[in-house]
């Protein structure tokens, strides 16, 4: 599939994460803005990508569905979130913003959920401590990025681009399964913070899940 391009940032087709032994496809990339004062500010792009196997692995259960079905249903993007397939989101800046003012607001919303579910820990509150140290001291002028690689095995590898290209290392991995999908959950979760991104993900990834039943399909009738 083709790459995509979000408020003037390219996201390719596919890219090798920092962290990952193999290339993955872009599942989707969409907007994140607020409502300010009745305008709509952007304030980054996001880009989702994920391992081929995502895909034999979604079709299993969403095999015949729409985008428009896709795009309103809560367990599909729960099931990109929790499926044993690695994950990689980039967050490019289209306005400034310091570390620390995106790693806070990222753990509020992590340990709120977390709490909420009544599965908040020790070792996540240590995970989140480790997150928030990370941050600090950095700083995101517009068309730098934040990159997540995200382990089934549990492991969040977070790196750093201030170019737009895709470090080969992260800056630095955390043991922690929760926070990794709880990342990616804030992003395209039933309260993500990006509807343009889920869009784009119900719609690329229906057309990839059908595409590849249908090509089952044929093998199957053709006795291969």
């Amino acid at each position: 599939m083709a790459g995509l391009e979000v408020e003037s940032i390219v996201f390719p087709p596919s890219v090798k994460p920092p962290g990952a032994t193999t290339t993955f496809f872009l599942a989707g990339a969409g907007v994140r803005g607020l409502e300010i004062q009745g305008n709509f500010v952007k304030f980054t792009g996001i880009g989702i990508y994920l391992e081929d196997k995502a895909i034999s692995s979604l079709a299993v259960k969403w095999k015949g569905k729409t985008a428009h079905e896709l795009t309103d249903s809560v367990d599909f993007f729960r099931d990109i979130v929790t499926g044993p397939f690695e994950k990689f989101s980039q967050v490019t800046m289209i306005l400034p913003l310091t570390g620390q003012q995106y790693a806070e607001k990222v753990s509020e919303n992590c340990v709120a959920a977390w709490k909420s579910l009544g599965i908040y820990t020790e070792a996540d509150a240590k995970a989140i401590d480790k997150f928030l140290e990370i941050f600090k001291d950095q700083h995101f002028p517009p068309g730098s990025s934040i990159l997540f690689t995200i382990s089934p095995a549990g492991l969040l590898t977070i790196s750093f681009s201030k170019d737009g290209s895709i470090p080969e290392a992260g800056n630095a991995v955390l043991e922690n399964e929760k926070l990794g999908e709880a990342i990616i959950e804030s992003m395209i979760g039933k309260h993500g913070v990006s509807p343009a991104a889920k869009q784009s993900l119900a719609s690329r990834l229906s057309d990839l899940i059908n595409q590849d039943a249908h090509e089952e399909g044929n093998l199957s009738k053709n006795g291969l």
